[in-house]
């Protein structure tokens, strides 16, 4: 299926456009552990076969490529903002063989019914975002999650708003490294789900000391 990629949107988080770089980029941060990394999010995620799911800031789409066949027959979504991203994440489905809807959309504008999934994930994306746009965005989560369905999150374990901030890509090898000294993403995050209207929000430790996932439905 032939798919148009659709101009950038405007928002005022921030958008990557090195989409033929990210995955290197990616690997590269995370000193080859980045599939581990996944992998432990996809086992907090539990997605289970039937299941519908929506990835938001899906990047490249390898988390949503990776999900689908734990979903079988179920329904796998991924928006980004970047067309470029999308671009990659339709090229990469088509040779995986993935029947996987990748769009162009922001999270703060979900293109998506009221009570549409079963689980959003999201993964690197939400420190992208100022407060208020985080805040309106996982509203938005809340707002096309299923009753009882769940949201997790993975993001660095700590962010700055400094010229260091993991927002930028010197920031996030210092996070990485146990550098950075910004605040706890944690912290950051849980009143805002919250407040959001989710319940059970709860931090989840791993081996993967300088990750943050967060959990909550």
């Amino acid at each position: 299926m032939l798919h148009k990629t659709a101009d950038a949107p405007q928002t005022t988080g921030r958008v990557l456009h090195g989409a033929r770089w990210y995955d290197l980029s990616g690997r590269v941060m995370s000193f080859g552990r980045d599939k581990a990394i996944r992998e432990k999010l996809i086992e907090l995620a539990a997605p289970a076969p039937g299941e519908k799911l929506l990835d938001v800031g899906c990047g490249t789409g390898t988390l949503a490529i990776a999900i689908k066949p734990r979903v079988g027959a179920g329904e796998v979504h991924g928006i980004d903002a970047s067309p470029q991203m999308i671009e990659v994440a339709r090229e990469k489905a088509a040779k995986a063989g993935s029947d996987i809807d990748f769009r162009v959309a922001l999270i703060e504008a979900l293109p998506f019914p009221d009570a549409s999934f079963d689980l959003v994930t999201s993964s690197l994306m939400l420190h992208h975002l100022p407060d208020d746009l985080k805040r309106t965005g996982l509203d938005e989560i809340r707002r096309v999650l299923k009753p009882g369905g769940r949201f997790i999150a993975m993001d660095f374990a700590a962010h700055s708003h400094s010229q260091l901030g993991p927002g930028r890509p010197l920031g996030h090898l210092l996070s990485i490294l146990g550098h950075s000294h910004g605040e706890s993403m944690v912290a950051t995050l849980m009143p805002m789900l919250k407040d959001a209207g989710f319940g059970d929000v709860e931090g989840i430790p791993t081996r993967h000391t300088n990750f943050a996932f967060i959990r909550a439905r």
